[in-house]
This record gives structure tokens, C-alpha cells and sequence, in this order.
């Protein structure tokens, strides 16, 4: 199969909502299961290596630095340098590892991803200088950043179409579930140096063991690869034809969203642990709230996940997309518009948390906009481009603080999320009930 028979692969999508009568989801097979569970393992341990770092940024930064407090300037301005690494490895690493998905199978990839992340996150146990933790956060990222993009290929071509919607906030939930793990290592090594936090992340790596064995790759995959033989599609093919404008669109929304996004992720925990009712606190009382907000975002996240889900059945994923952008800007700008004591944010961080179930819908909306043997690659590459963006958009918001006080920082990220709202309206819709022209398999 030449490339121009694989572009046709690629769904010219409507813009009807799903039908309003749904049928009985189709029961699973075991194959279908054990995909299931591997991706959705290799997505909770990403949640937990990405997050362990933001949990302890500032004490382990000021430590590596020899500052005699975390409101020292340099703790902020380095924290987010090493931050602005992890963000820039984690789309190279999406993009790479995505083209890795594509040409060796989905299985042997997120093997290799589960590997990269978990050896790293040890290693940066053995920082001794803020660049070493860059160094090893960058290349922890490299795995993290691959391994979404192929455990959402490899769901979308092994389970039914019409448990999409749900795939899609389950998978993410896992992300969600990873991260209250980071949370409860950290209550749990509260009195350990920061660094031994890092020693948690080592554990994704049993997974790996199972997913070689129990895990197959997709007959959707090896029939692409077979019917393609050595005219595999190659990345600059994203960007002809009828591809090139939804490859645009998808990397204009995830750049701004995902810039927006981990403003929030990484500067809210940096903001609450500097506000002036909590700065004379103790750093293992500063270590439980930040802990404690933490928890409020990801379980609050979880429910919009799900809630997200329900409305994309109804609605379709492009709609739902542009509301929740909507929702986003709107819970971050009433956070931060006024300056807010820390029992007072701890309970907006709830809303902010819920409409972060706009990610769980890129899960599964993404690659089947696209032709079999150039999702993994798309996925990783347009979904993670949005992220380079998002390491300097760290660093950019965190030039409007003002001596640990991180609130602009937080308001101004907010307004990205309304271009993103408005490039999401030009998306092509996916139905996640019927669907006449897909490459999904039929059920």
C-alpha cells in the first residue's frame, strides 16, 4: 500500500453528534483487556514520575543550590529551567518514541518508553547539581512523553468504537491515579530528604516485564505494516494533502492548552507553598498542603474526566474540546484574579482540577484523525510540539513573579486557553457512537 492509499485511511469527519440511540457496549475480549491494562499502568506510572518532581521542586532546587530558603530567586528562576527540560523532553520524546510505535509495533514501545522514564527518575536520586536533575529530568521525559502516544494507539485499535468516549477518560484517569501515588509516596517520606522521592519512580519498570509477555501488538497495525511493505509513511507526510491542516489545527490547540496547562501544574504548588499565611510554616507542614492541593486537583480532575466523557457521547469530542478550554480560563482566572489565602484556594483548586478533563478527550480523539502508520507519530509529534511551548512558557510566566508570589503568573497563563477554545471550533469531529468512514476496526 503506497502513502496515497494510506491518507485515505484518514477519517473525513462530520460534524453530526453521535446518535442519540446508543446500543449496549460490546463485551472485551482478553486481548483487548491485557491492552487495556498496559496502557493504562504505563499512563498511572507516567503520572507518577512526572509529578514527583513538582511536589519537591522547591525544597530539592534549594538544596542543590545551597539557599538558605525556597523564596530566594534563584530556587524559582532554576526550578522552572529544570521544569522547562522535562517539558522540551517530553515532546522529543513523544515525537521519537512515536516514531518508534510506528515502525516496531505499539507493545515493544511502550516498553521501551516505561524503561526510559522509571531508569531516570531514579538516577535523579544522585543529582548533585540543579543542571544534573535537568539533565536526568530531561531524559525521564524522553519515555514519559512517548508512552501516551503509543498507549493511545494502541487502545484505539484494539478496543470497540463505542467505548471511545470512555477509553478516553479511564486511560486518563490513570494519569490522575499516578499522580495521588506521587502524592502518598511523599506524605509517606515526608521526613526524607527530598531526593528520595525519586527512588519510587524506579518501580514502572517491573511493568515491562509483563507487557513483553502478555501484550501483543494490534492486527490493525500489522496489517497496515504488511499492506505498506517499505513505503512506510514518514513525518513531512503530515503535512501533505488533506492531512496538512489537521495536523496545524491539532498542534495550534495542544500548544496553547498544554502552555496554559502546566503553568497551572507546576506554579500553583510553587505559589501556595510562598503565601504569606504559609510561609513561616515548617517544610514538612508545606510539604503536606502542597501534598493535600495536589490530591484536590487530580481527584477533582478524575471526576472531569469522566464528566467530559459523558458530554462528548452527547456532543461530539469538538464541541466538548472548545467548552472545556472555555471552562479552563474561566476556573483559572477566579482562582487567581484576587489574592487568596491558602484554606481559600485549597477549595478552587477543585474547579481548575475539573476542567482538566479536556486532556482525557485528546486520548482518543487524536489518532484516528489520522492514517494507521502515522498515528504513534502524530500523536507524539502534535500532541507533544504543544510542550516545547510549554517549557518556555514556564520560564515566560515566571518572569511576572514577584518575589515567590506566583499569582500573575497564574492569571496571565490563564488567557491561552481562549485561543485554544477558538482553534478547537475548526477541528474535524470524530462521532464516538457511529462512524461510517473510519480505520478503526469494525465490532
Amino acid at each position: 500500500m503506497a502513502y496515497s492509499s494510506a491518507v485515505q485511511e484518514t477519517p473525513l469527519a462530520t460534524d453530526a453528534a453521535p446518535s442519540a440511540t446508543e446500543a449496549p457496549l460490546s463485551p472485551l475480549s482478553a486481548k483487548q483487556c491485557r491492552s487495556g491494562i498496559a496502557a493504562w499502568l504505563g499512563w498511572c506510572f507516567d503520572g507518577l514520575d512526572m509529578h514527583l518532581y513538582t511536589l519537591v521542586a522547591a525544597p530539592f532546587v534549594a538544596e542543590l543550590l545551597r539557599a538558605t530558603s525556597t523564596t530566594d530567586p534563584r530556587v524559582g528562576r532554576h526550578a522552572a529551567i529544570v521544569q522547562a527540560a522535562f517539558l522540551v523532553g517530553w515532546a522529543l520524546g513523544g515525537g521519537f518514541f512515536g516514531r518508534i510505535g510506528d515502525r516496531v509495533g505499539r507493545s515493544r514501545a511502550l516498553s521501551l518508553t516505561i524503561l526510559t522514564y522509571a531508569l531516570f527518575t531514579g538516577l535523579s536520586f544522585f543529582a548533585q547539581a540543579w543542571w544534573h536533575l535537568a539533565i536526568f529530568r530531561f531524559l525521564s521525559a524522553l519515555g514519559i512523553g512517548g508512552e501516551w502516544a503509543v498507549g493511545a494507539a494502541l487502545l484505539s485499535e484494539t478496543w470497540p468504537k463505542r467505548w471511545r468516549a470512555w477509553i478516553a477518560a479511564v486511560l486518563q484517569s490513570a494519569v490522575n491515579v499516578g499522580i495521588l501515588m506521587a502524592v502518598l509516596a511523599n506524605l509517606i517520606m515526608a521526613r526524607q530528604p527530598p531526593r528520595y522521592l525519586f527512588l519510587v519512580g524506579v518501580l514502572p519498570a517491573l511493568l515491562v516485564l509483563w507487557i513483553r509477555k502478555a501484550v501483543p501488538e494490534p492486527d490493525e497495525w500489522h496489517a497496515a505494516k504488511a499492506a505498506a511493505r517499505d513505503q512506510t509513511p514518514r513525518i513531512r507526510d503530515l503535512f501533505r494533502d488533506d492531512i496538512r491542516r489537521i495536523t496545524i489545527l491539532v498542534m495550534a490547540v495542544c500548544a496553547t492548552s498544554l502552555t496554559a496547562h502546566w503553568a497551572f501544574m507546576f506554579w500553583h504548588l510553587q505559589h501556595l507553598r510562598n503565601l504569606p499565611d504559609v510561609l513561616g510554616w515548617t517544610a514538612q507542614a508545606k510539604n503536606a498542603l502542597a501534598s493535600k492541593a495536589l490530591y484536590m486537583v487530580m481527584v477533582s480532575s478524575i471526576v472531569g474526566n469522566f464528566a467530559a466523557a459523558a458530554v462528548a457521547r452527547v456532543f461530539g469530542f469538538r464541541r466538548v474540546i472548545a467548552w472545556f478550554c472555555l471552562g479552563y480560563f474561566c476556573a483559572m482566572t477566579a482562582t487567581y484574579i484576587v489574592p487568596r489565602d491558602h484554606a481559600t484556594l485549597f477549595w478552587w483548586f477543585a474547579a481548575c482540577g475539573f476542567f482538566q478533563g479536556l486532556f482525557a478527550l485528546f486520548t482518543m480523539y487524536l489518532p484516528p484523525l489520522f492514517p494507521t502508520l502515522l498515528r504513534t507519530t502524530v500523536a507524539g509529534f502534535s500532541y507533544n510540539i504543544g510542550r516545547i511551548l510549554a517549557a518556555f512558557g514556564t520560564i515566560f510566566f515566571g518572569l511576572f513573579s514577584h518575589v515567590g508570589d506566583y499569582r500573575l503568573t497564574l492569571l496571565y497563563a490563564a488567557f491561552l486557553f481562549l485561543p485554544a477554545a477558538v482553534i478547537a471550533t475548526f477541528l474535524p469531529e470524530i462521532p464516538t457512537e457511529t462512524q461510517t468512514r473510519s480505520p478503526m476496526p469494525v465490532d
